[in-house]
């Protein structure tokens, strides 16, 4: 079972400036590695408060001259908003200078908002992705190569920084759609996948869906495909300490939904309005839902939970809203020290535990 922090960089509010929440990200990293972290992820969004992330290889590369052991990824680059000749080679690039360390998680996007500005149709989101993705495999894998397809297209070309890992670095795929998750367990690539801030019915409901596509494209999950799982939980014997957390959990559910479907508009043109919603979960249920309390609590909600979901990774959200940085990296320490090590060793111990996450 890997570890991974996941960093999304938001700014809650005009007390938090745009380089104390980059600096936090930094931080971050480097407490995750020195906590023994496998993975540190960065998200990219663009012309709002929701992730202040820009350019997730542009962190990897930053993050490679920082680091030594941690692989670190992206989570995800939005495909649709690249050109791909210079985004192919700023991924040799980034795998290069990070030593063979970078994790290409890639999607089709959803915020309509951000494709308006980059002059790109939401619409064709879903094809232009596919197309990426062809010339993804091809320039990485292949010295020279062309492609011609419907939007994108690449004369005889060859990249000139390659990758460091061969034949290309481990592509994550995230998707709602099982279409497009189907090709990614086809290609042998990488899921990501979360239950937001649901609980173990909404688990158990990813884990039949997972499976479906799975069987669908002819693999077992269990066997032939890697999936990680995006999820918010908290160790602390401080009751504040979790409900400051939970109540960041809530603020980034609150704008994605509000970009997602265009519910609250920002009356600044930038900072996106924390409108409560229908959909909110309230505090005691986030409670229930999410590994949160003292480390045996938390240890045995995610034992729970990998029972019933079996992912080969997990990524902590460590960078929500505007919680105390100090107070999160000493989470980031907690876990390295107490809780990672109790789950593997329980992973280890249990046969049937062991089994369910493919050890």
């Amino acid at each position: 079972m890997e570890f991974g922090v996941f960093i999304l960089a938001q700014q809650r509010g005009y007390h938090q400036t745009s380089q104390q929440v980059i600096n936090n990200s930094i931080e971050q990293t480097i407490a995750a590695e020195q906590a023994g972290f496998h993975n540190a992820w960065y998200a990219e969004h663009h012309f709002n408060n929701y992730s202040l992330s820009p350019s997730p290889l542009m962190m990897v590369a930053h993050m490679a001259g920082k680091t030594q052991r941690i692989r670190l990824g992206t989570a995800v680059c939005i495909l649709p908003l690249y050109q791909p000749a210079r985004f192919l080679a700023e991924v040799g690039f980034a795998d290069t200078v990070s030593n063979g360390r970078l994790d290409l998680g890639v999607g089709s996007g959803y915020q309509q908002f951000e494709f308006e500005r980059f002059g790109v149709q939401i619409a064709d989101a879903s094809t232009i992705y596919n197309e990426f993705l062809d010339i993804l495999h091809q320039g990485m894998t292949e010295k020279i190569f062309s492609y011609e397809g419907k939007f994108l297209k690449m004369p005889r070309s060859s990249i000139a920084v390659r990758c460091v890992q061969e034949p290309m670095p481990p592509l994550w795929i995230t998707s709602g759609n099982p279409v497009a998750l189907g090709r990614g367990v086809r290609e042998h690539h990488n899921l990501f996948v979360t239950a937001l801030l649901n609980g173990n019915e909404a688990i158990g409901s990813l884990r039949e869906r997972l499976v479906k596509v799975a069987d669908d494209n002819g693999k077992d999950l269990d066997r032939d495909v890697k999936f990680g799982f995006l999820r918010c939980a908290y160790a602390s014997d401080n009751d504040a300490e979790i409900a400051a957390y939970l109540d960041c959990a809530r603020f980034q559910r609150r704008i994605s939904e509000s970009l997602k479907y265009r519910r609250a508009q920002s009356e600044d043109g930038y900072m996106v309005r924390e409108v409560p919603s229908d959909t909110d979960p309230t505090m005691e249920q986030l409670r229930k839902n999410l590994p949160v309390g003292s480390v045996n609590q938390v240890i045995d909600k995610m034992l729970e939970e990998i029972s019933i979901l079996r992912p080969k990774h997990i990524a902590l959200q460590t960078q929500l809203g505007d919680f105390d940085q100090k107070t999160m990296l000493k989470q980031i320490e907690l876990w390295g020290e107490r809780i990672i090590p109790a789950i593997q060793k329980e992973l280890a111990r249990s046969p049937v535990a062991a089994q369910a996450v493919g050890a």
